[in-house]
């Protein structure tokens, strides 16, 4: 750790009940977000519900989570 301060931030954090660390993971990691964007948020929506209606009506090309972890394995080392 980069300081004190934070060595100890970081123990006590370690020492708090699963639950309650989770909920300051989230806390921090939710402190590193940009500003609400709701028209982003409007194009996930539409992008979700698009995908939807593809894999209902059968045109979407899916794969297992095999196919998944070697697929992302294989751009990971393209990094």
């Amino acid at each position: 750790m980069a300081n004190r301060t934070m060595e100890r931030i970081l123990s006590e954090a370690l020492e708090l009940p699963e639950a309650e660390r989770a909920e300051l993971a989230h806390g921090l990691v939710t402190s590193l977000d940009g500003p609400f964007d709701a028209s982003a948020s409007s194009a996930w929506d539409d992008e979700i519900l698009r995908r939807m209606k593809d894999l209902e009506a059968g045109t979407a090309t899916t794969f297992n989570r095999d196919e998944f972890s070697r697929r992302m394995r294989e751009r990971m080392s393209r990094i």
